[in-house]
């Protein structure tokens, strides 16, 4: 159980500051993670790696010569909102273009493409390479959906020592991709890991037993299995990967055995001992090997096994050297300190002239927002429970972070007397930064596109409620291209939307229009109990899932059905609208 912290909401942060504090010979703080706080030579590649906190040595311990440029760090097992990616990367850009890898995760692959998009946009080469190193998560045909484990050393350390040789991004890039399809992990859980500020863990695992096919985010395994001898599970670990191996496989292999916290070291080097016989056996060379912690989860009682085949070129880029805060290879020599600049940005936008009608509507939609976040916080543990039974157990934690810092922008910006559309993109860019994980990327681009819907006009009416709430679905599906089926939030967002614009078109006030949609949110909230995800973090444990609603279509659900009482009962004189609805006599 994790027990030293002051507010449980701060320990990301706080974790971070400290390793810096601990490290400033390697790393600089900046806005969203770290950077070298050594010189880098001009036109190289930096190689800019990331995910959320909880998994160190990963990422920011991976900064430094030889390896990492960058490491954008977001809050606790939640990837790093856009915006954090985006200044890691600008800072470690050194003029040779930006790679940009991690973990194949929804919210990661969701925040780092904004963050691609956006260097892109500012003609800075930027390239993705997703490490999807875990067996358990899809069979071999479906290698991309895989999940990205202990993998992510193989990988970044491959491409990083390729970038420190003066590679190109072209080359570099190549490296990273070879190296991720040559790799393959296995894992196993012996008990879940605990939050900050949680009485419990994610999971146990029952007495005598194993979960086999753990993720790294505090997610259990696929399937339980009496817990075998150390000899047995080295050949649990062995066989499989053997079984998975690429087709261009050498006989050639780094093979990791990698702790996921509470797993001792001797425990560790006794299973790698009897994994070198088996690897032997199987005619294999093992070649310069790791046995340690490497890619945690906390507390998390479990290991992996990681095999990369290698070739010529990639044994040569594994073998040299690297000098981070975690991990240490070879002899480099001492590099200078650089002096980072500021990282202050431009306010965005122009000065505008706000109308009484947008800043009337402003006000409502901080009040909106404020309601918002008092369910979160109702719900946020039973969120939770709900996403631990077959996800990594911060749904509600990350939903109330990023709804927090959302009425608290909208408050502030509404009570400067902002339009609307300048309260809700304050909202929205402090939901996503605060909040990270697809929850973060999706509400706050969603609260964001509802903003620019409804704009800086002179008077609002009920069809400007339909075209922002036709904007606010649009933008989570094209971002996170769920399909209704997939048990995702898009299975309540639907019925929403459709029975929202439904009632609206036959005449009905924006507030009965909600009182339909939300009806038709919870309903199909519940029914998602009957689906086997398809997307996320939970697709891996579909099994687990039956009989559970997906907890981003509850948590919509209860925010629509909060927000629609809100209108019938909290709302009753229209007193917010009286501007906004100025010479169209609606409600809006």
């Amino acid at each position: 159980m994790t027990q030293i912290f002051d507010n449980p909401a701060d320990f990301a942060d706080e974790a971070l500051d400290g390793f810096v504090a601990a490290n400033r010979g390697y790393v600089a703080r900046v806005d969203g993670g770290v950077v070298r706080s050594t010189e880098v030579p001009a036109g190289q590649v930096a190689l800019v790696v990331g995910g959320g906190s909880g998994h160190y040595p990963a990422f920011a311990g991976l900064v430094g010569p030889g390896l990492a440029a960058g490491s954008a760090c977001g809050n606790m097992f939640a990837s790093p909102s856009a915006g954090q990616v985006y200044r890691v990367a600008k800072a470690a850009n050194a003029g040779g273009g930006v790679l940009l890898s991690y973990g194949n995760y929804a919210g990661d692959v969701l925040h780092f493409g904004q963050a691609e998009l956006r260097l892109k946009a500012e003609g800075i080469d930027t390239r993705t390479v997703l490490v999807t190193d875990d067996i358990a998560s899809a069979p071999i045909d479906q290698i991309e959906k895989r999940r990205g484990i202990a993998g992510d050393l193989t990988v970044f350390k491959i491409a990083g020592a390729a970038a420190e040789a003066g590679l190109d991004l072209d080359a570099v890039e190549q490296l990273a991709r070879r190296t991720n399809y040559r790799t393959r992990s296995l894992g196993v859980a012996f008990d879940g890991c605990t939050l900050p500020g949680a009485d419990e863990p994610l999971f146990h695992v029952p007495a005598g037993q194993m979960s086999l096919g753990l993720g790294i985010h505090g997610e259990p395994g696929i399937s339980e299995h009496p817990m075998p001898t150390a000899s047995g599970l080295a050949q649990l670990l062995v066989s499989g990967l053997l079984a998975d191996k690429p087709d261009d496989a050498g006989n050639r292999v780094v093979a990791i055995v990698n702790g996921l916290g509470t797993v001792k070291y001797d425990e560790l080097f006794l299973l790698f001992g009897k994994i070198e016989k088996l690897l032997t056996a199987a005619g294999l060379t093992v070649v310069e090997p790791e046995c340690g912690e490497l890619v945690t989860s906390l507390d998390m009682s479990g290991l992996s096994l990681t095999l990369l085949w290698l070739d010529e070129e990639l044994e040569r880029y594994w073998a040299a050297p690297a000098d981070t805060p975690a991990f240490r290879k070879g002899s480099l020599a001492p590099r200078a300190r650089r002096e980072l600049a500021g990282q202050a940005e431009a306010a965005a936008g122009e000065d505008e002239e706000t109308t009484a009608a947008a800043a009337a509507l402003g006000r409502l939609a901080a009040g909106v927002l404020a309601q918002v976040r008092d369910v979160v916080v109702e719900h946020e543990a039973e969120l939770g429970r709900l996403d631990a039974i077959a996800g990594d157990g911060d749904h509600g934690i990350g939903m109330r972070r990023g709804v927090d810092a959302a009425a608290a922008a909208a408050k502030d910006a509404a009570e400067s007397g902002a339009s609307v559309q300048r309260v809700l993109a304050a909202a929205g860019e402090a939901w996503s930064e605060r909040a990270g994980g697809t929850s973060g990327a999706l509400w706050g681009s969603a609260v964001l596109a509802a903003g620019m819907s409804l704009g800086n006009k002179e008077s609002y009416g009920d069809g400007d409620a339909a075209s922002a709430v036709t904007a606010f679905v649009d933008a989570i599906t094209a971002l996170g291209k769920a399909e209704p089926g997939d048990k995702t939030m898009v299975d309540a967002l639907l019925p929403f939307r459709d029975a929202f614009l439904a009632s609206s078109n036959g005449g009905a006030t924006a507030a009965a229009a909600l009182a339909s949609g939300a009806a038709a949110a919870k309903e199909a909230a519940g029914q998602t109990a009957s689906l086997r995800p398809l997307k996320g973090r939970a697709r891996p444990l579909a099994e687990k899932s039956l009989g559970h609603p997906d907890p981003g279509a509850v948590s919509f659900g209860l925010i629509t059905a909060r927000i629609s009482g809100y209108f019938t009962t909290g709302l009753t004189d229209y007193s917010l609208l009286a501007d906004s609805t100025a010479g169209n006599g609606a409600q809006a």
